[in-house]
């Protein structure tokens, strides 16, 4: 890749909000497969617990626009009016020199476009729930949205999940000790290519 100095693999998580992917994620992380964790950059506020540098790094609206003018990103996306989240090259430039596999957790248009950025280089992975009442029951349980949200979200789910077709592999997540098994075996194979 002509964008950095040096290349490595990257795993891509890609899913509609409440299938499970960043439980699947925090999981694969605590295994031997030195992975580290992409840490995308977002234009909105920190919500309570999560902290910068960790969870995101928290540009706000203004500092993510100019970001993007400099061609700071390697992908981004305007997911809602005035929200964008994207990722930085200078993430995946920290990540390989430390000779670890970069893992993304990212909504599924940016799955898509750093599939089609790294290529071979990347494992692109759709988890979806095992149906749209799985999902809505997810998404009603986590109880910190408002109605509007949820119906927002589930309309959402409905348009990414015709997308699934265009990853490498599709993880039906309906039991999480078996999700992450099936993970790890999938990873573990592509790592040792």
């Amino acid at each position: 890749m002509e964008l950095f100095s040096r290349t490595g693999k990257c795993i891509i998580f890609s899913a509609p909000s409440g299938a499970g992917k960043t439980t699947i994620v925090h999981h694969l992380l605590e295994q031997n497969l030195a992975l580290e964790f992409s840490v995308s950059a977002c234009s909105r506020k920190p919500r309570p617990n999560e902290k910068e540098g960790k969870d995101y790094y928290f540009l706000g609206v203004e500092e993510f626009r100019k970001q993007i003018e400099e061609n700071a990103f390697l992908e981004w996306e305007e997911v809602y009016e005035n929200l964008f989240y994207g990722t930085l090259k200078s993430e995946i430039e920290r990540i390989w020199s430390h000779g670890n596999t970069v893992i993304f957790d990212v909504d599924v248009v940016g799955g898509l476009n750093l599939k089609r950025i790294f290529g071979d280089a990347a494992l692109a992975i759709f988890v979806q729930a095992p149906s749209l009442e799985a999902l809505e029951s997810r998404l009603r349980g986590r109880s910190t949205e408002s109605e509007d949200k949820i119906q927002q979200r589930l309309a959402k789910a409905h348009k990414e999940m015709s997308f699934s077709k265009d990853f490498d592999y599709i993880l039906v997540n309906d039991d999480k000790i078996k999700a992450f098994d099936e993970a790890y075996s999938v990873l573990e194979k592509f790592l040792l290519k």
